[in-house]
């Protein structure tokens, strides 16, 4: 039996979660999210819990016990409390501000990148080099501070470059001069 699959979900106050066929909704204070279960595996919800099991001991069957337990409890920590990423902009003359709701960023180009950001998510910028990534998905929070990773990574030889919060970047020496 899987570990983290066995093991029931508490269901805060002010959280419903209802299960229908192969759906499973949760709805809190900060919104609502739906998640569809993967064939094999049954959800319900008991006396203040959910609690995830599987039919049998197939290879497909223990994979998704875990995982479909895992995604419901994130559900339930995003519409109480949410999920948020911090980003940081490293670099001489790299700084990233706010424009409405969408994010402008200065990293060295020849011209500024503008984000727009993606339903359910807000951009928040603090100073000059900071950004946070904030929502109820946990899944779309970490896939658009990803997004906005990739546009200018941070390179081995300076650091310059958007890194995640707390992100260590390994750093090369570079040519030894004679």
């Amino acid at each position: 039996m899987s570990r983290i699959g066995r093991l029931p979900i508490e269901i805060p106050a002010g959280v419903t979660v209802s299960v229908d066929g192969r759906a499973v909704a949760v709805k809190g204070p900060k919104g609502e999210l739906t998640l569809q279960v993967a064939e094999p595996i049954e959800v319900a919800v008991e006396e203040g819990q959910v609690l995830v099991s599987r039919p049998d001991d197939e290879r497909e069957s223990r994979s998704l016990h875990g995982l479909t337990r895992t995604l419901i409890n994130n559900n339930i920590i995003g519409v109480t409390e949410g999920y948020s990423k911090g980003l940081e902009v490293v670099g001489t003359g790299y700084r990233v501000q706010q424009k409405g709701s969408s994010v402008e960023f200065a990293l060295g180009f020849s011209h500024p990148v503008l984000i727009d950001p993606p339903v359910g998510i807000t951009l928040t910028v603090e100073g000059t080099n900071k950004l946070t990534v904030s929502g109820i998905d946990k899944q779309a929070v970490g896939e658009a501070a990803a997004n906005i990773r990739k546009i200018r990574k941070p390179e081995p030889y300076k650091g310059k470059g958007v890194r995640y919060a707390g992100e260590i970047v390994r750093r090369k020496a570079g040519k030894s001069g004679k």
